[in-house]
């Protein structure tokens, strides 16, 4: 029990230091939502469109074969005609150039006739429509591969009646048996079933329904960069705090304390606890502003928020006490925590979503628990996950807590030599 009061005295001392200092009281509370503010407008407004998906076909036939008269038909002349989800359908006319642009990244994909298309039809022999498309972009690649179906559905369907009408006709003795004819003949049908398609203007070769229910609402940005910023400036806090630890040190502040029977077990357990405390008061401070003034969702499940939350700030109070143990001097303290800070915020996600970064930046994100904390938010507030989907980032963060405690308890000192 005694040990308990020392700890919590010793805890109440350093808030006290804390809030006396107005500058600190600013920085890690006041200087985050500064941040916030800028952001939260600067990002306001993103995804409150229904973007129009665009499909890029092309052919590469020589002028006058069939496959001009089918993207003449379904080629986006009037885009005000479209109906609500219908695509734009923009015909391209430089293959090498297209399949330049989606090696480059600036087309997702285009659809391609071959050059033997028309050639292939009037004789009856099989022929394939290319896709070249952006592996990571499935919408398009869906679309397109949609498109190509209907395509060929169509004119699957046409050819049978075709095919019947040319038996009809060279049965009749209206027209000659010989392949040259029949193939012609074959042609002339196919262009003026596609070209009577286009004059009637309703018909396509691909048709949407869609039923719209409600409007685009534009992606709230402080979902996610409320909990990047909490969990930047919470680790920055408990970081510089370890300055004041030193400081103590060198001053001979926790030798005194020992020799008033405080034990070393009490002033670790206190420091730790104060740092505690301060970082609770950070994130109350920042959930609480957050739902009130910015309308933040907490997700499907809010208290794995708050564990993911409370957990943070028990990682970021172990990794101070940690840092202080390696530090020897004030300025060293001061340097490392800035370092440290800035180093794993940004590689941890706090400045952007690390979901967004390649593969193998995140993998080495994990390294940090910045990403592992960023992640886990981003599960629960973005993507709708449950509290189940949110244990690994808490066991990893409970794994940097143990981590970085291990080593304070091992290292923690109170003298300066």
């Amino acid at each position: 029990m005694k040990d308990l009061k020392h700890v919590w005295f010793i805890a109440l001392k350093d808030l006290k230091i804390f809030t006396r200092d107005r500058a600190s009281v600013f920085f890690f509370v006041v200087f985050p939502f500064l941040f916030i503010i800028l952001f939260n407008f600067l990002l306001s407004g993103v995804g409150s469109e229904d973007e129009r998906l665009e499909m890029h076909v092309l052919t590469r036939e020589p002028a006058g074969g069939l496959s001009y008269q089918i993207i003449g038909t379904i080629e986006t002349r009037d885009e005000s005609q479209l109906g609500p989800g219908q695509p734009k359908i923009v015909w391209d006319r430089d293959y090498d150039a297209a399949r330049q642009a989606v090696d480059d990244g600036d087309l997702a994909g285009f659809l391609a006739f071959p050059v033997d298309f028309t050639a292939a039809l009037t004789s009856g022999k099989p022929t394939e429509l290319e896709i070249f498309a952006d592996a990571a972009n499935v919408n398009v690649r869906a679309a397109l591969n949609g498109l190509a179906g209907a395509i060929s559905s169509q004119i699957g369907a046409d050819r049978i009646i075709i095919n019947a009408s040319i038996a009809l006709l060279v049965e009749s003795g209206a027209l000659a048996p010989d392949t040259e004819s029949v193939n012609r003949a074959v042609q002339q049908m196919m262009t003026d079933i596609i070209t009577a398609g286009a004059s009637g203007a309703p018909e396509t070769y691909i048709t949407f329904r869609t039923e719209k229910v409600g409007d685009v609402e534009a992606v709230n940005p402080a979902n996610f960069v409320i909990p990047g910023y909490l969990v930047m400036f919470v680790f920055f806090a408990a970081a510089v705090g370890s300055e004041s630890i030193v400081r103590e040190r060198k001053n001979n502040t926790l030798e005194r304390l020992l020799a008033t029977s405080v034990s070393r077990e009490s002033i670790l357990g206190g420091i730790f606890t104060g740092s505690i405390i301060k970082g609770l008061a950070q994130i109350i401070i920042f959930w609480g502003v957050g739902i009130l003034a910015y309308n933040v969702d907490l997700g499907l499940s809010p208290s794995a928020v708050i564990i993911l939350s409370f957990l943070m700030v028990i990682m970021s109070a172990a990794f101070s006490v940690m840092l202080a143990t390696i530090a020897r001097t004030q300025r060293a303290a001061a340097s490392l925590a800035v370092i440290t800070s800035l180093t794993l915020a940004p590689l941890g996600g706090c400045w952007w979503p690390s979901f967004l970064y390649p593969d193998w930046l995140q993998n080495i994100a994990k390294v940090t628990p910045h990403a592992w904390a960023t992640t886990g938010f981003n599960k629960l507030m973005l993507f709708g996950a449950d509290f189940s989907a949110a244990v690994p980032e808490m066991l990893a963060l409970i794994v940097f807590t143990i981590i970085f405690g291990g080593i304070a308890i091992w290292r923690f000192r109170t003298s300066a030599t």
